[in-house]
């Protein structure tokens, strides 16, 4: 099974740990792992700020990039879901790409979700000794219906307590450019995401795209809360966190 992986530009600029994780648990579980040298971005940020034409240009090298392999994985609903849910409509006046679009769109997964229904991981290398809770990203619980395969899999975790914190399926206010478009929106739903998080008394808040990670993270730590750990499921999965 030849397994692309899109490591996502934000992973690749901001926390390369994310990607190295997610690689150990693919393999971990049997894949061979492919990794196209040239891959850049999905063309999100353009395709939400209106720009088609350079989108279309970004969807259409990705298409190339990954569609001799079996599956394209990312450890990204937000990233997975552009793939899966939103190339149609890029390429809706393009019969040739528009076959190529949902060919890949077919066997397009978010990591965890991978992991759980495609592969069958039945353990994990990881280990963390505490609580955690999770937050469903927007992206990956509505476009991907991730919300189930995360938990599944943190089940599996040597000495990790899951705790729900209060509404987290609600958006932390990230959302790509609307956080710079609706900046004191933005600013109110991710402080509620963080009273939730304070609120569960876990030690670490978890979930699955690096675009909230970024947000909760820096939302807390602007609380004065330097203590909560914010980590992305797949470094919990490898137990491969981020130096402090």
């Amino acid at each position: 099974m030849r397994v692309g992986f899109f490591v996502t530009c934000l992973v690749d600029l901001m926390r390369p740990s994310i990607g190295f994780a997610a690689i150990r648990l693919l393999e971990a579980a049997g894949a061979e792992v492919f990794v196209p040298p040239t891959q850049t971005c999905c063309g999100q940020p353009a395709y939400n700020s209106g720009d088609r034409a350079d989108a279309k240009a970004l969807a259409a090298k990705l298409v190339a990039e990954f569609e001799d392999c079996d599956y394209l994985v990312a450890p990204s609903g937000s990233c997975s879901g552009m793939i899966k849910t939103h190339y149609a409509e890029l390429f809706a006046d393009d019969p040739a790409m528009s076959g190529r679009v949902a060919a890949l769109a077919a066997k397009t997964r978010e990591l965890t979700q991978f992991l759980v229904d495609d592969l069958k991981l039945d353990c994990v290398p990881g280990r963390f000794d505490g609580t955690v809770t999770y937050h469903d990203s927007c992206a990956g619980l509505r476009e991907m219906g991730v919300k189930a395969s995360p938990r599944t899999l943190l089940a599996k975790v040597p000495g990790l307590k899951l705790v729900e914190m209060a509404e987290s399926e609600t958006c932390c206010g990230f959302g790509g450019t609307f956080s710079i478009k609706f900046g004191e929106i933005s600013a109110r739903l991710a402080d509620n995401k963080c009273q939730h998080v304070a609120n569960s008394g876990a030690d670490a808040v978890v979930l699955g795209d690096l675009g909230c990670i970024l947000n909760i993270e820096g939302r807390l730590r602007r609380r004065g809360d330097m203590k909560t750990k914010v980590l992305h499921v797949a470094e919990v999965l490898a137990g491969e966190e981020p130096a402090a």
